[in-house]
């Protein structure tokens, strides 16, 4: 276990908040910053946290990773554009992690990750995690303008470090105003990516309707897909109702849901 300077400790979960100070901040476009915190958690792709400012409010953040735990915080309202005042030294409080995490099915798979907005935050941690174990990946990060875009450097460094020997990353870009990449949605991008018969699992985060429509499509494909569902979490314990969707409660259910199934699935035990 390690202590901190003020007396917090490091202990793998938080099921209280803990303050701890933050390391770095590396600011990702005009309102959009990625923070580093001194702490490390028991954690996996696709899984949140909750981060508190007393006396004033907590909202979840999806990890882009947990060792150390690292946060995309995208100014929309008061309570990121303080953290969004914050810097190196100053304490952040967490708890977590909750939520479901993103589950590989098996190895040699050619996976598709699919990002909208900053919904493209735990992507990065999850293609990094499984790339050993894949044959292939896609990433079609999507946004409204060439400078809402977020995280297109880190996937190419990613890209230039190589999956694994011989398994491709490719990395594609689209903005509906067609300031950079494709012009149009992702799901144009992984329409054609599904068309080539070239996918067998659908990993996604993003908004509600760009989720609803990589679901109708993986239906149409008969892809399994695994997607990750924003929402307002209060309690992050399944207690307020606030994240419930089509009766799950997003905090314990999810994140990450998973539909559709592979033929390994699909077998008898």
């Amino acid at each position: 276990m390690r202590i901190l300077s003020d007396g917090c400790a490091h202990s793998g979960s938080l099921g209280l908040p803990a303050p701890f100070p933050i390391l770095s901040v590396e600011t990702d476009n005009y309102r959009t910053k990625t923070f580093t915190i001194d702490l490390s958690l028991d954690a996996l792709p696709g899984q949140f946290v909750m981060a508190w400012l007393p006396r004033f409010d907590e909202k979840p953040f999806s990890l882009v990773a947990a060792d150390p735990v690292t946060l995309m915080v995208t100014a929309v309202g008061p309570f990121t554009n303080l953290l969004h005042a914050m810097g190196p030294g100053d304490p952040l409080w967490i708890r977590g992690p909750f939520g479901t995490s993103f589950r590989l099915p098996g190895s040699g798979l050619r996976a598709a990750f699919v990002g909208g907005g900053y919904g493209v935050a735990p992507l990065l941690w999850l293609a990094q995690t499984w790339r050993r174990q894949l044959e292939g990946a896609t990433v079609i990060i999507g946004a409204g303008t060439a400078a809402d875009l977020l995280y297109v450097d880190r996937f190419n460094a990613l890209q230039k470090e190589a999956m694994s020997p011989g398994v491709p990353l490719e990395v594609l870009t689209c903005t509906e105003d067609g300031s950079a990449g494709s012009t149009g949605l992702v799901t144009d991008l992984l329409s054609d990516s599904l068309r080539s018969g070239e996918t067998d699992l659908l990993c996604a985060c993003g908004p509600h309707g760009m989720l609803a429509a990589i679901d109708s499509l993986g239906d149409e494909h008969n892809i399994p897909r695994q997607l990750s569902w924003e929402a307002y979490m209060r309690c992050a314990i399944g207690i307020c109702g606030s994240c419930e969707l089509n009766g799950s409660v997003l905090c314990l259910d999810g994140p990450v849901l998973e539909y559709g199934r592979t033929e390994q699935d699909a077998q008898p035990v």
